[in-house]
């Protein structure tokens, strides 16, 4: 556990871990995401293997990262060309910004042995690696069992259960204290062109049971995060003049604030584009080098959307 809020689940729970921007160029996202108040761990390259104690091999990708509170924001790049890389590639053709979805299980294997019985056909089970600075000096290597499908089998982005291994070298308290006062990733939002079916397919991917609210809207809760499946004709009542790449997408994500205040201010500073919504929630469009849109609220308020 790291300061006053627990970051990996109990056996059982499942967690909204984080989410993944994909961007052509580390060192321009890094440094908007830096104007904007964040603190960023150092670019580093992902290594992966497909047994536990075997000698990793580049992943092709490598990232920044904005850790939380309560989850964390990804930036990842291509740096090798590998099968995971030319995904990623491919998904940057598309458009830039959010493309992952990752949530977190104390059991990566049952979770691939459930996704299995589903019919999802998942990949093998992933070992993945990463070097990690410590603030005494040296480093330590963090550790995830990562569970995937194959491309395409989820259509809205990368979708994967990870287990993590390493809590104490991944969130590191350096890391956490934002000039923002951002302090949790709470929501996804996406477009799909029918909200039912990919609420019921997120459920069985997930073991979870989706609902809809009383606007008709399908969601889907977890032990910590939900998500919300809407058309793209709604997009416009819900986020105005947002333009959202074609469906399926995930259309904006939500998080906390822990003085809504001083996050507008540093935004503003940083020359982003901000709306406010109301006493409790900002939205904030984010640069070409980033993509995507945020809302940012206030502790206790909800989502546009919820």
């Amino acid at each position: 556990m790291t300061g006053t809020y627990r970051q990996l689940p109990d056996a059982g729970e499942l967690f909204l871990d984080h989410i993944a921007h994909f961007v052509p160029d580390m060192a321009t996202a890094g440094a908007a995401l830096e104007r904007m108040g964040y603190v960023l761990t150092p670019f580093t390259h992902q290594q992966n293997s497909l047994k536990a104690g075997e000698k990793p091999v580049p992943a092709g990708t490598a990232n920044r990262l904005v850790m939380l509170r309560r989850g964390y924001l990804e930036f990842l790049t291509d740096v090798v060309d590998t099968p995971l890389a030319q995904q990623l590639r491919a998904a940057v053709a598309r458009y830039v910004g959010v493309h992952l979805l990752a949530f977190a299980t104390d059991d990566a294997e049952a979770a691939w042995k459930r996704l299995d019985e589903a019919g999802f056909a998942p990949t093998p089970l992933v070992h993945l690696e990463r070097p990690v600075g410590l603030p005494e000096g040296g480093s330590a290597e963090a550790r995830f069992s990562v569970v995937r499908v194959a491309p395409g089998v989820m259509p809205e982005g990368r979708i994967q259960i990870l287990t993590h291994h390493t809590e104490s070298i991944v969130w590191q308290e350096r890391w956490m204290a934002h000039p923002n006062r951002i302090v949790a990733l709470t929501d996804i939002l996406l477009a799909v062109g029918d909200p039912q079916e990919a609420a019921g397919r997120f459920g069985r991917f997930l073991g979870r049971k989706p609902a809809q609210d009383t606007a008709g809207r399908w969601q889907l809760e977890t032990d910590r995060g939900c998500l919300t499946f809407v058309p793209p004709a709604t997009l416009p009542g819900l986020l105005p003049g947002l333009e959202a790449p074609a469906a399926p997408v995930i259309a904006a994500y939500g998080l906390e604030s822990a003085d809504l205040d001083e996050s507008e201010r540093c935004f503003r500073a940083a020359g982003m584009t901000v709306e406010r919504l109301d006493d409790t929630r900002l939205r904030l469009d984010l640069p070409a080098a980033l993509g995507g849109t945020q809302i940012v609220c206030a502790e206790g308020a909800r989502m546009p959307w919820r």
